[in-house]
């Protein structure tokens, strides 16, 4: 979503379609839940409360992958009404954008959502929202290309494992060699 890249792919490919990755949204979301975990956790510890202490992974985790301990957890501080559980409300609620076909809809589903969101006094929320609507036209073309960028950062993160577990290479076909080796997906049976 940074200006540079979009400005760079307007001008090399004036007729494409820009599709803001889905990951890459949440993860804007995920830490503005985070930023109010971490304030909030600092007002509750001056009081003597430390309900939020050691519960950032379970706010950031996506509820299908919790543990029984981070089930445990989020039930008994839903009871506490925090700022911090709104915040992580807000967010969940917004995945429900992808689920959409249909690209009014959708716009009417931002509509109430953004209205909840930036009406949270939840700052980092706040914020985040304004840069997502700014980004809605891309963010939602995922609804007509539903296309992400998974598999080439799961290239791109194979490929710095190769070249730390190397510990640098001396020339380039080198390392050219260890990507296409490791990354090639080549039948090493005969």
């Amino acid at each position: 979503m940074w200006p540079a890249f979009i400005s760079a792919i307007e001008f090399v490919l004036p007729n494409s379609a820009i599709v803001h990755d889905k990951y890459h949204v949440v993860s804007h979301l995920t830490k503005a839940v985070d930023s109010v975990r971490r304030k909030e956790n600092s007002t509750l510890q001056k009081e003597g409360n430390d309900a939020l202490k050691g519960t950032r992974y379970t706010w950031l985790r996506n509820p299908e992958n919790w543990t029984d301990d981070d089930k445990k957890t989020f039930k008994s501080l839903q009871e506490n009404h925090l700022k911090v559980g709104r915040a992580w409300s807000i967010k969940e609620a917004f995945l429900v954008i992808w689920n959409y076909t249909y690209n009014r809809s959708a716009r009417s589903f931002f509509k109430e959502w953004y209205f909840w969101a930036t009406h949270s006094r939840l700052k980092p929320i706040v914020k985040v929202a304004n840069m997502i609507k700014k980004h809605l036209d891309n963010i939602l073309t995922y609804l007509k290309y539903p296309i992400t960028n998974a598999k080439a950062e799961g290239f791109n993160s194979k490929i710095q494992s190769i070249k730390s577990a190397a510990r640098g290479f001396r020339n380039f076909d080198n390392y050219r060699t260890s990507i296409l080796f490791y990354c090639g997906g080549l039948a090493m049976y005969p």
